[in-house]
């Protein structure tokens, strides 16, 4: 059974800095795409950032380029997030997702109905 398992959350003040991690489990890791998804308070959930199945294609939200950076690990089956000059409206629950590639869609998907299974998320919270 797919395990995707979130750590790395924390508390921070307006301007630092955390790494996300997303650990795989049940499958073979290197063949999905994954994505970082957030949802904040009385908001639905957003994109963020998603990465390929091989790692060399990133797609970003705006609000993330610049300042998000997510890479993969396949020999580890884990995705990060390295989140740096974070700022108060970044405080959501993270959650990575994974979405299977087909051999046909190289570039990860960015919307959440393409993904099929997901974390259970870790809480960012960002202090001004």
């Amino acid at each position: 059974q797919v395990q995707l398992v979130e750590s790395g959350g924390g508390l921070v003040p307006a301007g630092g800095s955390l790494r996300l991690s997303c650990a795989a489990s049940g499958r073979t890791f290197s063949s999905y795409h994954m994505g970082w998804f957030r949802q904040a308070p009385g908001k639905e959930r957003e994109f963020v950032a998603a990465i390929n199945w091989s790692g060399i294609n990133q797609l970003y939200a705006e609000s993330a380029k610049g300042r998000f950076t997510m890479s993969r690990d396949n020999a580890k089956n884990t995705v990060y997030l390295q989140m740096n000059s974070l700022k108060p409206e970044d405080t959501a629950v993270y959650h990575c997702a994974e979405a299977w590639y087909n051999g046909i869609q190289v570039a990860p998907p960015t919307t959440e109905s393409q993904y099929e299974s997901w974390g259970q998320g870790t809480q960012v919270t960002v202090s001004s």
